[in-house]
């Protein structure tokens, strides 16, 4: 991998991309295996791992806006990954149509017969049924497309010839975008994840996955800074200083995501009504417990622990191992 200093453009890209197809056409293929073995087992593996996808995205998308938001200047050298990660979005929604052909078997509230015989999701068939739920869902893509096109586009033309307007359209693109962003990733946190179970709910369960979806971003950003600069590419412009910033966000939003975890369990855990308390209930129960507990202490105790410190933050080793980490923990 080698890089063009004067146009800061890679020249030669390595193995990285042939070998990510390789391995991507290997495991699709292997997923149609597997839809042949158990199909609804199939089904919700795979809403987990596009929504996991979808949600690394979104958290490219809310760094870059954020970083148009608030004028930062140390973040200008890690902008493109992050607009690298967002512009994966529209490809996600092609992803997605499994999901949109397996409704069946993800989702009750999809089955006439199961709502036909239940009292509480007849009263919520307004919103949850198979047509507004995809036209939610294509949406949620077309505002993400629009908002990751227009910065992503802006963004390139600075490559060109830089303008004083380019900023300020992208800081009016990110402001009411950022708004969009809220009610748009909290929606679809309730359409695809929390409706699996349509008897629950939870207020906060849209900025729970929101947290979830900024860590793995910011892991993958560190993740790939330290590969490039391993393989030479942009070793002195994104300095140690820029780890140490990435360290504090990522410390930050460990400790803001046990925060909301913990609001919810802790409203639900005194509250102590049935419909609620089912969720947690059945997530302790069989070997799901061993599953909870590795929440508890790999998403907070072992990064919280890790990263508490100064040194931490800037030794770029202990950085890897817990990009490592919360990027599998989420």
């Amino acid at each position: 991998m080698k890089m063009d200093q004067s146009t800061y453009r890679l020249t030669d890209k390595g193995t990285i991309g042939r070998t990510a197809l390789t391995l991507g056409v290997v495991f699709l293929a292997i997923s149609g295996f597997g839809y042949t073995m158990d199909s609804e087992q199939f089904m919700h593996s795979y809403l987990t791992s596009v929504v996991f996808w979808t949600s690394l995205g979104l958290g490219g998308l809310f760094f870059t806006m954020l970083h148009h938001l608030v004028g930062a200047k140390w973040s200008v050298v890690l902008r493109r990954f992050s607009e690298s990660v967002m512009v994966s979005l529209p490809l996600m929604i092609l992803l997605f149509a499994p999901v949109a052909l397996g409704l069946g078997e993800l989702y009750d509230w999809s089955n006439a017969e199961t709502v036909a015989a239940d009292p509480l999701l007849q009263k919520k068939s307004g919103y949850m049924n198979t047509g507004f739920f995809l036209t939610r869902m294509v949406s949620y893509f077309a505002i993400w497309y629009m908002l990751s096109r227009l910065l992503y586009k802006t963004s390139l033309k600075q490559d060109e010839g830089f303008h004083p307007s380019q900023p300020d359209r992208m800081r009016r693109i990110s402001a009411p975008g950022m708004i969009l962003f809220a009610v748009t990733i909290t929606l679809a946190a309730f359409d695809w994840l929390m409706s699996l179970d349509p008897h629950w709910y939870s207020t906060i369960f849209g900025v729970y996955v929101f947290v979830g979806s900024f860590l793995a971003a910011l892991s993958f950003i560190t993740l790939f800074a330290l590969y490039l600069r391993k393989e030479g590419v942009m070793a002195n412009e994104i300095t140690i200083e820029h780890y140490h910033d990435l360290g504090k966000l990522l410390f930050a939003f460990v400790v803001f995501w046990t925060y909301i975890a913990f609001s919810q369990y802790f409203l639900i855990w005194y509250a102590n009504i049935p419909e609620e308390t089912i969720w947690f209930h059945e997530r302790w129960e069989g070997t799901w417990r061993y599953v909870s507990l590795l929440i508890v202490f790999g998403h907070f105790v072992l990064p919280f622990l890790t990263l508490i410190t100064r040194g931490a933050k800037r030794n770029l080793k202990t950085l890897k191992l817990i990009g490592v980490w919360i990027f599998f923990i989420h």
